[in-house]
Parts: structure tokens; C-alpha cells; sequence
């Protein structure tokens, strides 16, 4: 016979916490998070395919810590918190396939905690579900073992939000006090400004709600922000002339930030694309979408049991921080990419999921096997079309980054070898592939002047890339040129290996 342990389980209401009821709970409880965890990664690592080559963000991110090539421009919207992450490996090998393969095992441990938070807010089987759902979008898998911040501000959003449930409910709780700490922490190490926007309605409760007043937990939110962001800000000053200038260039790269409703581009983005800018074309076809929209409405109803069950609070404090989350992203921004939302689905998927328990437990004994099938079913096809689109993104991905890695290839050939500099048409990325340093005279990445530039390219091995269709640079025209699939590389005077006109 199982063993049981006497631990609380939260009950609330609209009002904030109540006193924590205790019930009994079974041992080994965490092995259905824990599946859920293991699973997701062995999907990172199959599906998404620890080969594939690094992107763009991702090169510049991996090229601040790697001995592979010089480190790019850092634009002003990054932070380096993913760069750090991804230090114990990028610092030491170049190897993108061990790379993959660390940052996906971190992934599914990432995972795994953060749901167990949740357990004792809501049923185990709520909680699984919960993992399960978040999961198996392909966002999710697509970017779980990537070189980017979004899922981890995801995975800190939800792990924040759940411990912050737990303090309010056990001020003896000191696990989640540190918890709510460390989440916040984790979160404007990625993403300062995403952070913000995530814990703002946690803000707001501690200081303006009476009954969910506590000076430590307010502490915990500030300090850990404030830790997290430091480094962020210090760099500010350091580099961009204050925080203010920082804060304004990072709006002038995003295309300046306002009232935009981008709602449709997230919409359009969620064929596959990983980037929508300009966010073009028509919208996908219903059955890539349909779960777009099932979301707000399982979220209403999730948030309507929970009000009857007097246990408002839990359901409605992540749904509210993963409304401020997206809020920048559906209504402030020109553009889409469907990675901005993780933190909004890694909220959501809680309700959502104990919205799905409900309608499967809630009818009659008659219904249930009914309900069962048919949530059944939804969520079937919902994980098969996922991983369709999943495929392509995957597909695409590889395909574009294999060009980069063949275009690198070619400078070397050329005599473009390190050290070395590489501009114009898609310099960043294939700069690091070819271990050179990356240079624009212009746009968001501008770095060096004409001037700098030319003088570079006497005595280093320089290429400025072109597409095939327009002319070179002006600074370029009397440079070599040689065609090169859809590009032309025009190489500068101090490339030993220049050949013939192409």
C-alpha cells in the first residue's frame, strides 16, 4: 500500500490566501512532471536536431563568450544572460551539436521545476497536463535547446508567479520566498524589460492589495529584479549613454514602440516562421490556428470553476501576468515572432489545462467516457499539427543556416580567412561561421564607419557580401567580385586569394 504524507494544499478565494487545508498526498507525486520533463527533451533532441546550426540572435549571443570568432555588435535590446548559460560549453568547444544537447537536458530541468512549484496549487494531474500542453508547441521544443532568452523568461515567469501563490499562502514558506527571488532574477537576466512586464501585476498586489501586504515578499520581487537587471543597466551607462538612451534605442531597433496592434501578425506567425518582419502574406490555414483560439476561451472557463470553487486567486494571478506579458507583444510592437509569447503560454497552460480536467470530470458518470474522447481527440490532432509545423520551421532553419555555413566556406576559399572582416548582406551570422568579425556601416548593427572600414580592409582579409541582383557598396566597386549562389562577395585589397572578376 502507498504511503501518504500529511502537506498542505492551498485553498483561496477571491479576497487573496486563506488558511491552508491539509489533505493527503501520495509519495512519487513528481513522476508524472518528471515525464512530462523527460519527454519534452528527448522532443528537443529529435525533433529539432542537436546539428542544426546556430541563428542569428544566436550567433551573436554565442560569439560574446566563444573562442570560435570575435564577439558581434550586442544591439541595445540584449541582454547577456543567455550568452552566460551558455558559456559552459560555448566557452570551450565549438561544437553546435554539444551545445544543443546541454542546453536541452537544462531545458527539461528547467521544466520540471517550475511545475513542481505548482503542485499543491492544483491537482497533480492539472499540473502535468499543464507541462504537457506548454510542452508540445513547437515554439516550445523549436527554442527549448536554442541560444535565446524567451523560454527562460517563460520558465521563470512560471515558476515566479507559482511561488509567489506559495508565500502568500505559507509565510513560513521560506523555499518560496527565495523562489519568488530567484525567478525574478532569472527573468531580467534574459530579458529586463519582459521581466517587468511580468511581475508588474505582482507589484501591484503586495503594495496596493492590504491582505497580500508583505514587506519580504515585496523585498524578494525588488531585489530579485534588481540582481537580475544590474548587469543590464551598468552596461547602459557603460555603453549607450544611460539608461534612458538604452531604453530608446532598444525602441528605435523594434521599430518604435506604441500602440500597434500586432495581434494578426502573431497570428500569421504561427505557420512556422521564426521571424515575421515585415509580417505579411495571408493567415494560416484554421487548423494551424484553432488552438489560438480555444486558449482564452478554456482560460474564461478555467477562471469561472475557480470562482465557484472559491479558489480565485490561483487562477486568476497567472492569467493576469501572462496578460501583461504578451500585452507589449500583441499591442505595443510592428512585428511578430512567436517566441515572445512563450512566457504568455507558459502561464496559461496552467488554467488552460485545469479547464480540460474540468470538462472531462465535471458531467455526469454517463458523459464522462464522452468528454474523455473528445478532449481526447482535440488534444491529439492539436500535438500532430504542432509537430507538422514544427517539421518545417525545423526544415527551414536548417536549410538557411547549412547556406551560411557554405557561404563561409567560400570566403575561406577566397582567402577570407581569420582574422578577418565580414559586411553587408547577412554579415552577422555568416561572420561567425567563417570565425571572422562582423562590421556594418549602417542599420541596427552599425559598428564602424566607411572610413574604418576601408582602412581595415588594407591590411586585414575583408568581403562585403552583396545580393547578386544589386550593385556592391560604393567603397566596394573596384573590389573583386565573385558570384556566389544569390550573393556576390566583393573582396577587399588585402585578400591575398582575390581572383578574377566572377
Amino acid at each position: 500500500m502507498a504511503k501518504t504524507l500529511n502537506v498542505p494544499l492551498v485553498a483561496m478565494d477571491y479576497r487573496g490566501p486563506t488558511r491552508a487545508v491539509r489533505t493527503p498526498r501520495r509519495i512519487g507525486g513528481h513522476g508524472w512532471t518528471a515525464a512530462v520533463a523527460v519527454a519534452f527533451t528527448l522532443a528537443q533532441l529529435v525533433l529539432v536536431r542537436p546539428g542544426m546550426g546556430l541563428g542569428w540572435d544566436e550567433a551573436v549571443y554565442v560569439s560574446q563568450v566563444s573562442g570560435h570568432a570575435p564577439a558581434a555588435f550586442f544591439s541595445a535590446p540584449r541582454s547577456r544572460g543567455i550568452s552566460l548559460l551558455a558559456a559552459p560549453i560555448a566557452s570551450w568547444s565549438s561544437s553546435t551539436s554539444l551545445l544543443r544537447i546541454y542546453l536541452a537536458l537544462l531545458s527539461g530541468l528547467g521544466l520540471f521545476l517550475a511545475l513542481r512549484v505548482w503542485r499543491g496549487l492544483f491537482p497533480v494531474r492539472v499540473v502535468a497536463l499543464a507541462g504537457a500542453l506548454f510542452a508540445t508547441l513547437w515554439v516550445t521544443v523549436f527554442y527549448g535547446p536554442e541560444v535565446m532568452p524567451n523560454y527562460w523568461v517563460a520558465i521563470g515567469a512560471l515558476a515566479g508567479v507559482g511561488c509567489f501563490l506559495r508565500a502568500q499562502v505559507d509565510r513560513r514558506d521560506r523555499a518560496a520566498l527565495w523562489g519568488v527571488g530567484a525567478s525574478a532574477a532569472l527573468m531580467a537576466w534574459m530579458r529586463p524589460t519582459d521581466a517587468v512586464w511580468v511581475i508588474l501585476p505582482l507589484l501591484v498586489l503586495v503594495v496596493c492589495a492590504r491582505r497580500w501586504r508583505r514587506p519580504r515578499l515585496l523585498a524578494a520581487l525588488v531585489v530579485g529584479l534588481g540582481t537580475g537587471a544590474v548587469a543590464w543597466v551598468v552596461e547602459a551607462y557603460a555603453s549607450f549613454g544611460g539608461l534612458g538612451a538604452r531604453l530608446a534605442d532598444a525602441s528605435r531597433i523594434q521599430g518604435g514602440l506604441g500602440w500597434n496592434i500586432a495581434v494578426l501578425d502573431q497570428l500569421r506567425s504561427l505557420r512556422g516562421q521564426t521571424l515575421c518582419r515585415p509580417c505579411t502574406g495571408s493567415v494560416p490555414a484554421p487548423e494551424l490556428i484553432a488552438w489560438w483560439f480555444a486558449m482564452p476561451l478554456l482560460a474564461a472557463l478555467a477562471l469561472v470553476v475557480a470562482v465557484r470553487a472559491r479558489r480565485t486567486a490561483s487562477t486568476l494571478l497567472p492569467l493576469v501576468c501572462a496578460a501583461t506579458a504578451s500585452a507589449p507583444y500583441l499591442f505595443m510592437i510592428g512585428y511578430a515572432a512567436p517566441r515572445f509569447l512563450l512566457p504568455f503560454y507558459a502561464l496559461l497552460a496552467i488554467p488552460v489545462a485545469d479547464a480540460l480536467v474540468h470538462l472531462v470530470t465535471a458531467p455526469r458518470p454517463s458523459w464522462r467516457p464522452v468528454a474523455l474522447t473528445l478532449v481526447a481527440l482535440g488534444l491529439a490532432g492539436h500535438v500532430a499539427v504542432q509537430y507538422a509545423v514544427l517539421e518545417d520551421a525545423v526544415g527551414r532553419s536548417t536549410g538557411a543556416r547549412q547556406d551560411w555555413a557554405r557561404t563561409a566556406a567560400e570566403l575561406h576559399r577566397l582567402g577570407v580567412r581569420p582574422p578577418c572582416v565580414v559586411t553587408g548582406q547577412e554579415a552577422l551570422p555568416i561572420a561567425f561561421y567563417a570565425g571572422c568579425s562582423s562590421a556594418q556601416t549602417q542599420g541596427h548593427n552599425a559598428s564602424t564607419t566607411t572610413a574604418d572600414l576601408l582602412r581595415t580592409a588594407g591590411r586585414t582579409p575583408t568581403a562585403a557580401l552583396a545580393t547578386a541582383k544589386d550593385g556592391p557598396p560604393g567603397y566596394a566597386r573596384d573590389w573583386p567580385s565573385h558570384r556566389f549562389g544569390d550573393l556576390r562577395i566583393h573582396v577587399g585589397p588585402a585578400t591575398g586569394a582575390a581572383g578574377s572578376q566572377g
